[in-house]
């Protein structure tokens, strides 16, 4: 089983790829797409678009999973972070595949066993589930590892084996 997650953001949109073998998790490919302030939202957000189908052709994930938006205070960023999400959503569902959508509380709930974690926690706990040596940088890309994680540990039975 392959699965892609997405941390999604308009500067950063974190991505990472996870395969289970058997009863390991091993860490296949993560970064992030970057965009600047400069280029006009639209471009942002084909950009967005084009780099998750780069990522989705190139590595043919099983399924993706990406994080929903949180709204806190900030009805602009709520909105802007919510679009980058659906250029992710459907470019997975373009090339047919599985979309799953996790909250930040289901996600620390499945990496640290605790929905109220830490960034940092979260942050510790993908290391050492991946066996990795250090911890992922920058967070966006940790993040998307951990729901990669999230929706390996919520698919259960033979589907994905």
């Amino acid at each position: 089983m392959l699965v892609l997650g997405f941390d999604p953001g308009t500067a950063l949109t974190g991505y990472g790829l996870v395969s289970k073998d058997g009863s390991w998790l091993i860490p296949v490919n993560y970064g992030v797409i970057r965009t600047t302030a400069k280029t006009c939202f639209a471009d942002r957000l084909v950009q967005i678009y084009r780099e998750a189908d780069e990522i989705i052709a190139r590595f043919r994930p099983q399924a993706v999973a990406v994080e929903e938006v949180f709204f806190n205070n900030n009805a602009k960023t709520f909105s802007t972070v919510s679009q980058a999400r659906g250029a992710l959503i459907l470019a997975a569902a373009l090339r047919g595949i599985e979309v799953a959508e996790y909250t930040p509380l289901q996600v620390k709930q499945a990496v640290v066993g605790y929905g109220q974690a830490e960034k940092q926690q979260v942050q510790k706990m993908v290391k050492s589930i991946l066996r990795m040596e250090d911890i992922v940088r920058p967070d966006d890309a940790a993040d998307a590892l951990a729901i990669a994680i999230c929706h390996i540990h919520s698919c259960q039975g033979d589907r994905f084996r």
